[in-house]
């Protein structure tokens, strides 16, 4: 098997796990912060939000592993984790105050 078809099974989870990561992230900034009611009213947002990280995560992992990866699977790891980190990072920063609301 050609590392190609490695993206198609890698880059599933290594999105879910982005996405479950960003909302646990982004829960525990907003919960820091007081925002919303309560923790299940801001569940609806989590969960919308955790997806579109998950899908964009997929995507990332998908074409480092799938395409870089039959060249060079060391830098297209490395490549996959500082972009999950650079895409955390920028979903939190984003996403840690709506509304402008500042804790």
């Amino acid at each position: 098997m050609t590392r190609g078809p490695w993206g198609c099974a890698v880059a599933p989870v290594a999105g879910l796990a982005t996405g479950v990561l960003g909302s646990v992230l982004l829960a525990a900034a907003w919960r820091a912060c007081d925002v919303g009611v309560n923790g299940a009213a801001n569940g609806l947002a989590l969960i919308f939000y955790g997806a579109v990280l998950a899908g964009a995560a997929a995507v990332w992992w998908g074409l480092l592993i799938g395409y870089v990866g039959r060249w060079n699977l060391t830098v297209a790891l490395a490549g996959g984790a500082v972009g999950t980190a650079v895409m955390i990072w920028i979903f939190v920063a984003l996403l840690q105050v709506p509304h402008g609301y500042r804790c």
